[in-house]
C-alpha cells in the first residue's frame, strides 16, 4: 500500500515564507479545511496517510515535502535553504524513522529543498534555485549515483523550486507553464500547460494524476490523454506559493 506523509498546517499559516509574491490575506481556518480535503483525497484511493507531528512553531511545516525526498528504499533528509524553515526537520526524521527506511542527509554549507527534486524514472532533476545551492546538489549526487539515479542539475529562477514550475506525468512527459520554466529543452519531453497553477501535478498511478481545482482547463487536457484528473482546493496554500506536491511525501512500497 502507498503511504503518504504530511502534516496539518499551523495556525501561524499565514507567516510563512514568500519569494516571488506578494502577500495577500490567508485564512487559516479554510487552509485546514482545505488540507482535510487534500489528505481524504488520497484515503480514498487507497494509501495510507502517516501524520508527521505537528510543529505549529513552524509557519512552513505543511509543505512537508520540502523537508525530505524518498527515493525507493531510502529517504533524504534536506537541509532547508531558508534559514526560518531548518526547525522543521527534526520531526519530519521522527516520521520518516518511524516507516522503517534508510536515512541519508544534506548538512552544512549544503541546502537542498524537496520542492526542488523532481524523479523520472530514474532521472532526478534537481532545481538549482534561491533554496538549493550547488553543494546541496553535489551531496545528493553522491549519496544517488551508486544506487543507479542520475542526478541533473535545472537552473531555477523564476519560480520558489523546480516544481513550482514543473512536474511530470505517469508517462514522463514534463509538464509546466512555459513563462514559469528557465529552459524546457532541460527535459526529453515537455508539455507546455494553459494555466499556471496547472503546473503541479501527483501521480496517484499509472492512469491517476491530482491536481488544483483552479486549473480547470489544464485538467481537460490531461483528461483528453485519457488520464483521471482528481481536482482539489488548495488556493490557501497557493497563496504562499504552495501548490499539490508540496502538501505530502510520497512512499510507495
Amino acid at each position: 500500500m502507498p503511504r503518504l506523509l504530511v502534516r496539518r498546517p499551523s495556525p501561524r499559516l499565514a507567516e510563512g515564507e514568500l519569494t516571488h509574491l506578494d502577500r495577500v490575506p490567508v485564512d487559516a481556518d479554510l487552509a485546514l479545511a482545505q488540507w482535510r480535503g487534500y489528505v481524504e483525497a488520497f484515503r480514498t484511493r487507497g494509501w495510507e496517510v502517516v501524520e508527521v507531528p505537528p510543529a505549529d512553531d513552524q509557519p512552513d511545516g505543511v509543505f512537508v515535502e520540502d523537508a525530505v525526498v524518498v527515493f525507493g528504499d531510502l529517504a533524504v533528509l534536506c537541509r532547508a535553504g531558508a534559514e526560518s524553515r531548518r526547525g522543521e526537520a527534526e520531526t519530519v526524521r521522527v516520521g520518516v524513522t518511524a516507516s522503517g527506511i534508510d536515512l541519508a542527509e544534506i548538512v552544512e554549507p549544503g541546502t537542498l529543498d524537496g520542492g526542488d527534486v523532481l524523479k523520472v524514472g530514474r532521472v532526478v532533476y534537481v532545481g538549482a534555485s534561491s533554496r538549493t545551492n550547488a553543494e546541496g546538489i553535489a551531496q545528493l549526487r553522491t549519496l544517488l549515483e551508486p544506487c543507479g539515479w542520475a542526478v541533473r542539475e535545472i537552473p531555477v529562477t523564476k519560480v520558489l523550486h523546480l516544481k513550482s514550475g514543473v512536474t511530470a506525468l505517469p508517462d514522463g512527459t514534463v509538464v509546466g507553464f512555459e513563462p514559469l520554466v528557465d529552459d524546457p529543452s532541460s527535459f526529453p519531453v515537455f508539455a507546455a500547460v494553459p494555466e499556471e497553477h496547472g503546473t503541479a501535478v501527483v501521480v496517484l498511478d499509472e492512469s491517476t494524476v491530482l491536481m488544483s481545482a483552479d486549473a480547470p482547463v489544464t485538467a481537460a487536457a490531461h483528461r483528453a490523454r485519457g488520464l483521471d484528473v482528481v481536482t482539489v482546493d488548495v488556493s490557501e496554500f497557493e497563496k504562499l506559493e504552495g501548490c499539490v506536491t508540496c502538501l505530502s511525501v510520497r512512499m510507495r512500497d
